[in-house]
């Protein structure tokens, strides 16, 4: 019997958990937008496989009154997004519509994730959060109007949710780093899992491709990766460099359209938009290398699915993403700020098949191992049981 098997075995001697999980939902939940809502659809299926009783809240756009969908044996209650700012959300009607919610199914325990954590802090009922960003970090580096002011909000709201819930799960050791001082209950350390279609795929990779996936943004340094391609060019290295992903800066993006065109890049960086899984998976399996240059980032999901494909990483040297991969074995980390630093470490792995082949194998055996969902359904179940158990 594996670790994994023996933990869910075990786990499961004792009676079946009710769990609301509350956090962004995908509207298809085969089709997440962002990291949160396919950290959300793939932890939530694995966690029903278990089994365990798993009931799901969340906020949509997309409906006028509150929707239930039934989703793989699970509850999916969606209600709608109330207008104006995400922290007035959390700390007004979010934060009342949630513990209505929650006092009327009853839960063993209520796992909150991102903002939910702020609408969650008060319950009193077991409960479990799940940090995936600093949004008073991400505001600060996002630009748009008085991010200085929006980011001491945003602080003080964060930092009341981390102290009062009694379980936070650390998905990095950055995160575990930021909370000292902060949190009050136990951190527990469990990576986000990745969808099972990342694992065991086939890798032909494309000489000199570079793909990246993530938000257009000032936070993701998309114009940091596009000046690292003139710098291979200038190097007469022929990069490609291929871009998922939507924006929420368009003037961001309209200025890295702009200088691709400056620097006569249009036929070797293509802006592909918003893709969904399937598209990600098939540009992975021809990637020579994934890269993502973030100035912020907490535990990124388009390196782990990277590495599951068993791409090479280019990633910086900052925040949580050298927890992700071993640099000089997985990939290789860089300076965000320098793209000549960029350039030089995306020319090191392109020119070095050998490392790639050897960063290729270990980087599949470290995925499996750190981001398979049953590996994190497994270490989440006891967690709540933890919970339950300190409560009760």
């Amino acid at each position: 019997m594996t670790k994994v098997a023996r933990e869910t075995d075990e786990s499961a001697k004792g009676r079946i958990l009710r769990v609301v999980v509350a956090t962004w939902f995908p509207d298809d939940p085969d089709r997440p937008r962002g990291g949160v809502e396919a950290v959300s659809a793939t932890l939530v299926r694995a966690l029903a496989a278990i089994p365990l009783d798993v009931t799901v809240f969340t906020f949509s756009k997309s409906v006028r009154t509150a929707t239930v969908q039934q989703w793989g044996g699970v509850s999916i209650h969606r209600e709608p997004q109330p207008p104006g700012s995400m922290l007035k959300l959390a700390r007004g009607p979010g934060r009342r519509r949630v513990a209505a919610f929650v006092e009327r199914i009853g839960p063993d325990v209520v796992h909150a994730h991102d903002t939910f954590g702020i609408m969650a802090a008060h319950l009193s009922r077991p409960r479990v959060l799940t940090i995936h960003g600093f949004i008073h970090g991400d505001t600060l580096v996002g630009g748009g109007r008085y991010p200085r002011i929006r980011s001491v909000m945003w602080r003080r709201a964060e930092h009341e949710a981390w102290a009062a819930f009694p379980f936070v799960i650390s998905i990095s050791p950055y995160v575990r780093e930021r909370l000292s001082g902060i949190a009050r209950g136990r951190i527990v350390d469990i990576e986000n899992p990745i969808a099972p279609l990342f694992f065991d795929r086939p890798h032909e990779e494309t000489p000199h491709v570079i793909f990246s996936a993530g938000i257009i943004c000032r936070r993701k340094n998309t114009l940091g990766l596009v000046e690292a391609v003139a710098h291979l060019h200038r190097r007469g290295i022929p990069a490609r460099l291929r871009l998922a992903g939507g924006t929420t800066e368009p003037p961001y993006l309209a200025h890295v359209e702009a200088r691709i065109k400056s620097l006569g890049l249009q036929e070797s960086v293509e802006i592909l938009g918003p893709c969904g899984v399937d598209r990600i998976v098939s540009e992975l399996e021809q990637a020579a290398l994934f890269a993502l240059v973030s100035r912020e980032e907490n535990a990124p999901l388009g390196i782990q699915e990277a590495m599951a494909v068993g791409v090479p990483v280019v990633a910086s040297n900052r925040c949580g993403m050298p927890y992700q991969i071993r640099d000089g074995e997985t990939g290789l980390l860089v300076d965000p700020e320098d793209p000549a630093d960029i350039a030089a470490r995306c020319a090191e792995l392109l020119g070095d098949a050998g490392f790639r082949r050897s960063a290729s194998t270990r980087a599949r055996q470290e995925a499996r191992a750190r981001f398979s969902p049953e590996v994190v359904a497994a270490r989440t179940l006891r967690t709540y049981r933890m919970a339950a158990e300190i409560s009760g």
